[in-house]
């Protein structure tokens, strides 16, 4: 997800870096567990680069914070989702 310019103070400077390990952490695959509230049965399945198989469009594979504060970057705190999950 594009970062807003009035949130980027918010980020640290190594944001990409972090963003970058946390995606190559989940092998490129969504890791929403129904966080989203989309997929009762678990685990996300849409993975980056790949044809959407629930929107259309292509996969873009993107680092949420899951308390939706950006200088919270504790591994616990982040997960890669799909620009689905993130948004909702």
């Amino acid at each position: 997800m594009p970062i807003r310019a009035s949130e980027k103070a918010r980020y640290p400077k190594d944001w990409k870096d972090i963003s970058r390990l946390r995606r190559e952490i989940a092998e490129y695959r969504c890791e929403c567990v129904n966080e989203c509230g989309l997929h009762p049965w678990g685990r996300c399945v849409e993975r980056h680069g790949m044809k959407a198989k629930f929107a259309k469009g292509k996969v873009i594979l993107t680092t949420a914070h899951l308390d939706h504060r950006p200088e919270n970057c504790a591994d616990d705190n982040l997960k890669a989702m799909c620009q689905r999950c993130h948004l909702i």
